[in-house]
């Protein structure tokens, strides 16, 4: 799905993905895991969250390291959510419940994602904390490579 599915379909309520991120709060880091409660990284919650939306996955990741990214793993994240969801024009553009992919350095792809909750806040998963909200501070603006809305599609 490209920014177009955006125009042609219904925008996802965004209270309702925040609320079902909210739910992902507490559960433990687990790498590759997308299961609420017991263990997910943060491509497993947008995975557990896209299962509760919409039921099977669209696709599969796939096995990955951690250091993927700094492997040449390419802009497997950006290239998957744009396959899937409507991309935004930025964070400005963004809106509670939009998934926003981050990239942790310039020359290296975006490899880490999370929940746009409002409030300056977003939901995530890493390693030393699992699911969290944390504060959207400039240090995490300056690293958003992408933001996409989730769109209403039939079951």
């Amino acid at each position: 799905m490209t920014d177009g599915a955006l125009r042609g379909g219904n925008r996802m309520d965004g209270a309702r993905i925040v609320a079902l991120a909210e739910a992902w709060i507490g559960t433990p880091y687990r790498h590759q895991g997308s299961e609420k409660g017991v263990g997910c990284d943060c491509l497993g919650l947008v995975r557990g969250l896209w299962r509760e939306l919409y039921g099977e996955e669209p696709e599969t990741p796939g096995a990955y390291c951690s250091d993927w990214a700094e492997r040449g793993g390419g802009e497997r994240l950006l290239q998957a959510a744009g396959r899937h969801m409507a991309r935004l024009p930025g964070i400005d553009a963004a809106a509670p419940g939009d998934l926003i992919i981050f990239r942790f350095r310039p020359q290296l792809p975006a490899k880490h994602c999370g929940i746009l909750v409002g409030g300056g806040r977003f939901i995530h998963a890493y390693e030393q904390a699992g699911v969290v909200s944390s504060a959207l501070v400039p240090a995490w603006r300056k690293r958003v490579a992408g933001v996409f809305g989730w769109v209403e599609r039939r079951r």
